[in-house]
């Protein structure tokens, strides 16, 4: 029997060795195409300029909240349905909606027209789980890092070539911005195609082939103290591998009575309850996830809005705006920044709290400086500051908080850092932005996010400072015990 699990095993290896190529590169084409979206650094421009004729007021307070309450409301059914349907139905979903998207953004007109179309992007970012979760499901645990690498160079390939692609065309070549939106939509629609041809996935990481069986051993081990998560994690994986299904009459979860599928369905939910209490009963944890949430909550209201104060700053109907420019440098240095990443030498244990509030600092000045300084390439610089500083964060903030994570709580902590991130963006955007609340003017709104990202700095400040104070004191005490001690003896 041993014998052949081990010829089992050995299939498998060589079988996903040789086929992770195929679904990684059809990935990564949908990946670039999908970002590779020249007009969406003149999205505003565009809706204020003769082609739509909107008001400032109903792009500002009417539209763009939309989609922040389409993303809340969609992002947690989403995170089931990818894992229930398999990724694949999801990832064509987002195909879908970036169609939709677009071409309703030809041809639609009217603030209602437009508003469903803030809708229809919301599903599209809404599923971009499906786009970062589908290749765990077809490649072996091997070559993780390898296929998230690729996959991710080329979202940020596409955006940055997208962004460049759309100031050349506009600054040199004197393209309409209807004409970057047809380029947009055409390359949506090449990214729709490709995604036909994925593989679909034979397993996932909760509904189907075993996941029940994956979480409840985790969940007993780590409880017993047994085993940690990497080593669950390789020993699920080699649980899988002995018992994947090699001929058409194997066992399918799909074919399980509807009973049966539900009560299943409830088992999920509440390992993942289960694995939340674990996940947030982690000071360190704990704290990274809430910086997260709150700063991605600003980050997303900033890069929502930039767009309004550049055009309020320096009408794009009288002058060249570089607004292409400015979202490829700063991707690009962003880049550099998470790259340096992997170098910085720091105990992020001791010192993370005072570094998160160092850097908050910096986002906050440079919000206020784009707010204040009513300059055009101040704000450009500015901007470019803010997103380096926030992706060069929020990378650490992802390593440490998936370091001793497995890949279920990974989606699971990040999914739940999102979410809350989405439900305050909500809050503000109903209080500060929609003209169903203040509805405040645009210069207004950046005071109040620059003020928000000081209030994030102090939280840590503090938080940091507390956090020294009471290692230093466990540390003295531990160091008057020893001297005890020995004086003792």
């Amino acid at each position: 029997m041993d014998l052949e699990g081990a010829m089992v095993r050995r299939r498998v290896m060589l079988m996903s060795g040789a086929s992770w190529v195929l679904p990684t590169a059809l990935l990564c084409v949908y990946g670039f195409f999908s970002n590779l979206r020249p007009s969406e650094p003149f999205l505003t421009p565009y809706l204020l300029g003769p082609d739509k004729n909107l008001t400032e007021r109903q792009v500002f307070n009417e539209i763009y909240p939309v989609w922040t309450y389409s993303y809340l409301v969609l992002l947690f059914p989403v995170f089931l349905a990818t894992d229930y349907l398999r990724y694949k139905p999801v990832i064509l979903l987002q195909g879908i909606s970036f169609i939709a998207t677009w071409f309703m953004l030809l041809y639609s007109e009217g603030v209602l027209a437009i508003q469903f179309l803030e809708f229809f992007y919301g599903i599209a970012t809404a599923t971009d789980i499906a786009y970062y979760s589908y290749i765990y499901s077809v490649v072996d645990l091997a070559v993780y890092q390898k296929v998230t690498s690729y996959c991710r160079c080329a979202t940020l390939a596409g955006y940055t070539i997208g962004s460049m692609t759309g100031q050349i065309l506009v600054s040199v070549a004197n393209w309409s911005l209807f004409s970057l939106n047809v380029i947009s939509l055409t390359c949506v629609s090449i990214a729709f195609a490709t995604s036909w041809f994925l593989p679909m996935p034979w397993k996932s990481l909760f509904f189907h082939q075993n996941s029940h069986y994956r979480i409840t051993k985790e969940t007993k081990a780590l409880n017993a103290g047994e085993i940690s998560d990497t080593q669950c994690e390789a020993a699920d994986w080699e649980y899988m591998e002995v018992n994947m299904p090699l001929n058409k009459g194997a066992y399918k979860a799909d074919n399980l009575p509807a009973q049966e599928q539900t009560g299943n369905f409830l088992k999920v939910l509440k390992a993942l309850w289960q694995d939340f209490l674990r996940c947030y009963s982690s000071r360190p944890l704990l704290c990274w996830s809430v910086w997260w949430a709150l700063s991605t909550c600003g980050y997303f209201q900033v890069i929502n809005y930039a767009q309004g104060l550049w055009e309020k700053v320096m009408p794009s109907q009288s002058s060249k705006i570089y607004n292409g420019s400015v979202e490829a440098v700063s991707t690009l240095l962003g880049a550099v920044a998470v790259f340096a990443v992997g170098y910085i030498k720091l105990s992020w244990s001791t010192w993370g709290e005072l570094a998160l509030a160092m850097f908050s600092i910096v986002i906050a000045a440079a919000v206020y400086v784009m707010d204040t300084v009513r300059n055009i390439w101040v704000c450009y610089a500015s901007y470019v500051i803010f997103r380096s500083v926030y992706m060069l964060l929020i990378t650490i903030a992802t390593f440490q908080i998936a370091t001793n994570l497995s890949m279920e709580r990974y989606a699971l902590v990040f999914g739940v850092n999102t979410f809350i991130a989405l439900l305050l963006q909500t809050l503000i955007t109903l209080i500060v932005v929609d003209s169903s609340g203040l509805g405040l003017d645009i210069f207004t709104q950046f005071k109040v996010y620059a003020g928000y990202f000081a209030v994030i700095a102090l939280i840590f400040l503090l938080s940091g400072i507390y956090g020294i104070i009471r290692k230093n004191q466990k540390k003295r005490r531990e160091e008057e015990m020893q001297a005890r001690s020995s004086s003792v003896s």
